[in-house]
């Protein structure tokens, strides 16, 4: 059932209220409406075990994120940086639902503040962000389809201070590459090829500079190919 607008307002506002009065690194547990929240991400993981598909997790993660909505809002108007479990799981549930917009902005807000990853997590909260965007991008890409370049930079750029495995932060590149590669038509080149070409390429030597199996040699093959070619058309 949806919230009532008075629910969401009251949700909102008691979020704002308790992580407002939270200090940094301090914890969330005791305030209120954290609890509350806690206690309905508990339910809600209950479901979520019940079903086994990872497609299927993901759609119920959509059809679930709305309710938490108020309690996020509230969270990053007013909050100090307090760890806050809730705010990362709903975090984690939007970029598996694929709402990487939601997702991202709720990360810029995580790792500014250094939240820690969950219990259970090998992986750092940056290297989460970088690596689950990216593998992301790559999928759509392999299925013949597309992703937004924008998310992808704005991945780089929020997880650009933060430590992580060599591959992964690969991964993030490799992806930036392929998609501005994309950009070009092998056989037209037109003005604004080599400037995108050379962006594609900086972004692939470093994927290959930080792990050398991603997987990107042929793409690089390709944009040498299409730099020398675009060269030949406008020398």
């Amino acid at each position: 059932m949806a919230l009532s607008p008075a629910k969401r307002h009251f949700l909102k506002a008691t979020a704002a209220l308790e992580a407002a009065a939270v200090a940094p690194e301090a914890m969330m547990e005791g305030a209120t409406g954290y609890e509350m929240m806690l206690a309905k991400l508990q339910q809600d993981q209950f479901r979520l075990k019940q079903v086994q598909s990872t497609e299927g997790k993901a759609l119920l993660k959509a059809t679930l994120l709305p309710d938490y909505i108020p309690y996020v809002d509230g969270v990053l108007a007013a909050g100090n940086g307090a760890q806050d479990d809730v705010l990362v799981r709903v975090m984690l549930w939007r970029l598996d639902a694929g709402d990487f917009e939601g997702g991202l902005t709720i990360a810029a807000y995580v790792l500014e503040h250094n939240l820690k990853m969950l219990d259970g997590f090998k992986r750092t909260t940056g290297c989460v962000v970088a690596e689950q965007t990216a593998e992301a991008a790559l999928n759509a890409i392999k299925a013949g389809g597309t992703f937004d370049l924008g998310t992808l930079a704005l991945a780089d750029r929020l997880t650009a201070s933060h430590d992580m495995p060599d591959e992964a932060r690969a991964k993030l590149m490799l992806a930036i590459s392929k998609l501005l590669g994309a950009m070009i038509d092998d056989a037209t080149p037109k003005d604004g090829d080599a400037q995108c070409l050379e962006a594609a390429r900086h972004f692939l030597s470093r994927a290959i500079e930080l792990y050398d199996k991603c997987g990107g040699k042929k793409d690089m093959e390709r944009l040498e190919r299409l730099l020398k070619k675009h060269a030949g058309t406008t020398g």
